[in-house]
């Protein structure tokens, strides 16, 4: 049997391709185990933002400009960035067969950004030693003016004037709000290993404020230190998505 790994194929679609060819029904738990049998494992697939060839490049603009702060310029750095959550499920109970070891093979990732269903945007920012806390926009868009007034004003200004001219507030260049794309902690799935997920909208913002409180400040700073060798893995990788 032909070997799909590093083409984000499943067995369902491995079984139909492999019945056209030759022309003989063959079962998907046959397809399942000779997969098995040569080295692929079944998993979810790695969802991630899409990148075009000019966010690439300026990924690595960035990375290279950046490359060599030192641990104490980085503890200057205010990262943030805004998530939606959705009430439903993304994955679709998804599964890809893959390599072990190939998680973030550019062939096994799932390039999205939208997830529907009803649900709730929220922003939050962090920095060596602190955070701010988790802000959840009411409903509608937020423009321009709003993110000034709900955001810049209550959050930011405070964190710039504790730091003085020392501080650094990361900017991604984004239309409405122009905030750093920090490392997608707001994406944690640890809701939905809640014993009782969230069904309502009330349930899924306090549930989404005591996981923002509850995560250890020890992990943020780690996250906030490791950026340099994050920098150094974009870079290898020419922009493209990295294993962090």
């Amino acid at each position: 049997m032909r070997r799909y790994a590093g083409q984000k194929k499943q067995a369902g679609e491995i079984t139909r391709h492999t019945t056209q060819a030759t022309g003989q029904p063959i079962s998907r738990f046959t397809v399942a185990t000779r997969l098995h049998g040569g080295g692929l494992f079944a998993r979810r697939p790695v969802r991630c933002v899409p990148l075009t060839p000019a966010h690439r490049r300026r990924r690595s603009l960035w990375c290279r400009e950046h490359r060599n702060l030192r641990d104490n310029e980085w503890g200057r750095v205010l990262f943030t960035d805004e998530s939606r959550f959705s009430l439903s499920s993304d994955s679709h109970r998804i599964l890809i067969w893959r390599e072990r070891g190939s998680r973030n093979h550019p062939s096994n990732i799932i390039e999205r950004d939208r997830y529907g269903g009803r649900g709730v945007l929220v922003w939050g920012s962090i920095m060596l030693g602190s955070r701010t806390d988790l802000h959840i926009f009411d409903a509608g868009s937020v423009n321009g003016s709003r993110y000034c007034n709900e955001i810049l004003l209550p959050y930011v200004r405070l964190f710039r004037g504790a730091m003085g001219l020392q501080f650094l507030f990361m900017d991604d260049n984004a239309p409405c709000h122009r905030t750093v794309a920090s490392e997608q902690l707001l994406e944690s799935r640890r809701l939905e290993a809640r014993t009782l997920p969230p069904v309502t909208i009330r349930e899924l913002r306090l549930a989404l404020q005591d996981e923002w409180a509850a995560m250890p400040q020890q992990l943020i700073d780690t996250l906030n230190l490791s950026m340099g060798r994050r920098c150094e893995t974009c870079l290898a990788v020419r922009g493209d998505h990295i294993p962090y």
